[in-house]
């Protein structure tokens, strides 16, 4: 039997979209449904390898770990990864395809659109349920005739449609009355209510507000889902990083991550976001970086486009300054390109910042895989043989011509290899390896690490594994969903 489709849109980026369709997989998986979730096109920097190699974004494979399924490329089979003035990557079915302007790629559409059907129908044919995510809002005029990330979706897959709002950014009712406004009349047919998302008081002050949404919509609010705070979870894309970071208390151990003009996978530092007695916050002035403990140099979409901003904003030689003090610099993937001596693109060759033997030179062929292995010996005091896991999505390659290896790693079938660079003297160290710090031993071991370097007393962590946080965050928004929505209402629109 072809799986039924539920699909979340919103009125506007960043509404929620994401984490209610990851609480409504792990609320149906828990319940015995085999469940997958859908975005046909995803626009965002934070990717993830699937286990056969293939590149999705991010907020699908929270998605899929909800549902208890493997991560699978069906599941976002466009991801659209910004480049800059230049365009966006197209990634399909987990390959880049090439790098595109939105004319160009406006007209690609029609080429894409069957395969991204093809996938749902895939999704479909092996699952019960299927939620689908939409991509923005559903109702952009200049966008509508070339939109295949949401109402095409639902009328393809024959969907009923929950359109969510976030009423922390203001106007949520003129916005849910705006978008229905907006919509053609069989695509407003397929809206089974409404969800106000991200509500922060008193319920019953909202009451005249949500009787007139069902009255001029006809219309249900299915719920009012408040704000969560503390959740341990993939943000999809960098519009989550305002606001995000804190001042250490005293005892903190601060660790400032470079917010670069084209960061990705900054997923890998939530783990340490979320670490009791570590103050993170990301930083973009050479000053910010007087009091931090440690430094980190995120990964980039554009590594010498990034490197050239570091340089005009003074960060470079603050950056070397930090090292030359003594204090652990680690850069990962396009920052671990940067700390090295050279990088070379077609013709160019630009220096890097000169703290790591190195020497990275780009290709037209991606390495995406999922690694697990051990620590090397001796990187800054942390012991060898830790288990780590994590995976590698980088166009560069790089040569090392010194120093010692930060981890031995491999991926499914190979033996282990060394990987990275720490420099020989000093506390400069780079690796292509995201999500490091998911593995609890390795981030325990970090931290205390570079504590001991700063001359802070050891403190042991007391909070659960991250990856048990994140399933406790998942039933978190599960439980929410049924508490506010209902699983019978919830049901009923699912035609169970």
């Amino acid at each position: 039997m072809t799986a039924r489709v539920l699909m979340v849109q919103g009125t506007s980026s960043s509404a929620g979209k994401s984490l209610i369709v990851a609480g409504l997989c792990r609320l149906y998986a828990r319940r015995g449904f085999r469940v997958a979730p859908f975005k046909s096109q995803n626009m965002a920097l934070n990717s993830y390898a699937t286990p056969d190699g293939r590149e999705i974004g991010r907020a699908q494979a929270l998605q899929a770990e909800a549902a208890g399924v493997p991560p699978h490329v069906d599941m976002n089979p466009i991801l659209l990864k910004p480049t800059g003035e230049a365009g966006s990557q197209v990634v399909l079915l987990g390959r880049p395809l090439g790098v595109y302007k939105p004319a160009n790629y406006y007209a690609l559409k029609e080429k894409l659109w069957p395969l991204a059907a093809a996938a749902l129908d895939r999704l479909r044919a092996d699952a019960d349920l299927v939620f689908a995510e939409g991509a923005g809002s559903p109702a952009e005029i200049n966008l509508r005739p070339h939109d295949i990330a949401n109402m095409e979706v639902a009328l393809y897959a024959g969907a009923s449609v929950l359109l969510v709002g976030d009423i922390e950014r203001g106007g949520v009712f003129a916005s849910l009355l705006g978008t229905m406004e907006l919509l053609a009349e069989r695509e407003r047919e397929l809206v089974a209510g409404f969800v106000v998302n991200k509500f922060r008081g008193d319920e019953e002050l909202l009451r005249p507000g949500l009787a007139l949404i069902g009255a001029r919509t006809g219309r249900p609010v299915l719920g009012v889902l408040p704000y969560l705070h503390d959740l341990h979870l993939d943000e999809e894309d960098s519009v989550g990083l305002s606001g995000r970071g804190k001042a250490p208390a005293p005892g903190d151990l601060a660790v400032a991550v470079i917010r670069l003009p084209r960061i990705s996978n900054y997923t890998d530092f939530l783990p340490l976001e979320t670490e009791n007695g570590v103050a993170l916050c990301y930083v973009d002035r050479p000053q910010e970086l007087d009091g931090a403990h440690a430094v980190i140099l995120p990964g980039s979409k554009e590594t010498l486009a990034d490197l050239a901003w570091l340089r005009r904003r003074g960060l470079d030689r603050a950056l070397r300054d930090f090292a030359a003090r003594g204090k652990p610099l680690l850069g990962i993937c396009g920052g671990f390109q940067m700390l090295g001596r050279t990088i070379r693109e077609g013709g160019q060759t630009v220096a890097g910042l000169g703290l790591l033997p190195v020497r990275t030179r780009f290709a037209s062929e991606k390495r995406t895989v999922q690694v697990r292995g051990v620590t090397a010996e001796g990187v800054w005091g942390i012991p060898g043989g830790l288990s780590v896991r994590g995976y590698e999505i980088h166009r560069g390659f790089s040569e090392v011509c010194g120093g010692r290896p930060c981890f031995l790693l491999g991926g499914q079938g190979t033996g282990l290899a060394p990987e990275g660079c720490a420099a020989e003297e000093g506390y400069v160290a780079g690796t292509y390896l995201h999500g490091c710090f998911d593995s609890d031993t390795y981030r325990t071991q970090w931290i205390a690490a570079v504590r001991r370097l700063a001359g802070l007393p050891a403190r042991p962590s007391e909070q659960p594994g991250f990856a048990a946080r994140r399933q406790r965050d998942l039933d978190r928004i599960a439980d929410l969903l049924a508490e506010r929505i209902g699983v019978e209402r919830l049901d009923g629109i699912l035609g169970l």
